[in-house]
This record gives structure tokens, sequence and C-alpha cells, in this order.
């Protein structure tokens, strides 16, 4: 299984000398089978390169999951070239909680006056798969689905091929349990032993004194969560659009200095766009 980044940033994208290292784009990652079919989760602005990537390649046919519904992982979705292809064909998933269906959350980021080309132009063939299931299949892949606690709701995931797995659990505040989320335990319990952890680590605790109750995690609790589920990666993920690549090195040197401190040998790092991991 092969995990490249396409956009670890959160909320909105960003440019600029300071962001250089990690990247603007928000949340786009895409996941290589060991039978190279291609997974994409979530439609932020770091879609757009991914599909000029699959243009290149003459890839026509993959399947897109989201995560839910907020703005930062939907905005690339107009951007995305092979939507302008009818030999383009679109296996889509995901839960629509607040809206009435899955295509609903993909066209209203169409409508006018959002975009100039309407939803219904496009040629892709796209089939929806509109249920909330707890597990799926794609082909050699394994996906779980667990609850993530979001404002709005949404879901997290774990990927598993040939005894090998990813968790993949951004917009997701560890200790603050919004309406149809889960507690810390559940998410320990869904992560325990995976080879990656992705987790959200938008925030410092000092950040977290006016944020409670948004939606994301202080990394230290991220951290906690990983070495608890005795993961052996965790890649810290949604980074704040304010935050530089020097104070994300600053976090990432932090977690580091207090897995050698508890005597752990767990890896961490931070996600940055254009990243490929492979397990």
């Amino acid at each position: 299984m092969i995990i490249r980044c396409w956009g670890a940033r959160g909320s909105i994208p960003v440019s600029g000398s300071e962001y250089l290292k990690y990247g603007g784009d928000t949340t786009c990652v895409e996941i290589r089978t060991k039978d190279n079919d291609v997974i994409i989760v979530d439609a932020g602005s770091g879609i757009r390169r991914l599909g000029n990537q699959l243009m290149a390649e003459g890839v026509n046919s993959f399947t897109m999951i989201f995560t839910h519904a907020h703005w930062d992982h939907l905005m690339g979705f107009p951007f995305f070239k092979p939507i302008y292809f009818s030999k383009t064909s679109i296996a889509m998933y995901g839960c629509s909680y607040a809206q009435s269906s899955l295509q609903e959350i993909i066209s209203r980021v169409m409508e006018p006056p959002h975009f100039p080309v309407n939803f219904g132009d496009i040629r892709a063939e796209i089939l929806y798969h509109e249920s909330c299931v707890e597990e799926l299949r794609i082909n050699s892949i394994s996906i779980k689905t667990i609850p993530i606690s979001h404002p709005n709701q949404g879901e997290g995931f774990k990927f598993e091929e040939d005894g090998k797995s990813f968790v993949f659990l951004t917009d997701n505040e560890l200790l603050y349990k919004h309406p149809g989320g889960c507690d810390f335990e559940d998410y320990l319990a869904f992560s325990r032993g995976a080879d990656l952890l992705i987790h959200d680590a938008e925030y410092t605790e000092t950040d977290y004194l006016r944020t409670r109750a948004w939606g994301h995690s202080v990394y230290t609790d991220a951290l906690n969560l990983a070495l608890g589920a005795g993961v052996q990666r965790l890649g810290l993920f949604h980074h704040n659009q304010e935050r530089s690549d020097d104070q994300v090195d600053a976090i990432v040197q932090d977690c580091r200095r207090f897995i050698k401190r508890e005597g752990r040998k767990m890896d961490c790092f931070a996600l940055h766009q254009n990243m490929e991991i492979k397990i």
C-alpha cells in the first residue's frame, strides 16, 4: 500500500515562503493498492495536482471517498480535470450526514454563483454509494469506518491490505465529544496496532484555550492516542493555516522529545504535500 499526500493544510489553502516545506493545499490523500487501484480521500485543493497526475498516467477509473462535507475538503473538486472527460469513471463513497445525499454534497460546490461551470455539465460517470457502512471492500483493500468527533459529523477510515493497516483520522477532536462522535477509548481501539496513523494535530495547548469544540485536536492528544494504541508511525496532519514551517518543525521535535523520554520507538513526523509513504 502506498499513501501519497496531496494536501495537508487545514481550513484554507495558504501560500508564501513560510509554507514551502509542508505546503499550502488542503486535504487530499491518494492510496495505491498492490493492484494499482486508486483510492482518493477528500477533494481539498490538493486534488487539482492529483488530477493532473492521473491524466498524465492515463488513469481514468478510481474510487473517491469523503471524510465530511466541510469546504476545505471539497473545494478542489471543480478543478479536478478528470471529471470533465467522458472516459472517467468514479465510484464515490461517503456518508451524507447533514446533507440529503452524497451527490448534493458534491454538486453544491459548483452551484451558481460559486462556480461558472454547472455540475450537470461534467462528463465523468459517477456512481454514488450513499449508504453509511461500517466496512466496505475495494478489491484487495478492506476499509473500516468510525464516526469522527467534529461539527456536522463525518467519518474516519482504516485501510487494510495484506496484514498492513493505515488509519486516517482528520478533523477529529479527541477530548471533546461532538454529536455523533466517539470517546477517546473508541479511537484508541480503532487505531490499535496500526502501521500508520495520520491524525488531526491542528492545535497547540495555547490555541485550544480559545478553539475548544471547533472540531480539531491538540497535537499532544494525537501523540497520546498514537502511543496508547501502539502504532508504528504517527503522521501529524491538518496543519493550521497560520502555522509556519518552523512552527510545524517545533511541534514535531516536541513530540519526538516526548517519545524519547518515554523510552518508546514510534516514528513521528508531519505530513507535507507530495509526501509518499509505503507500508
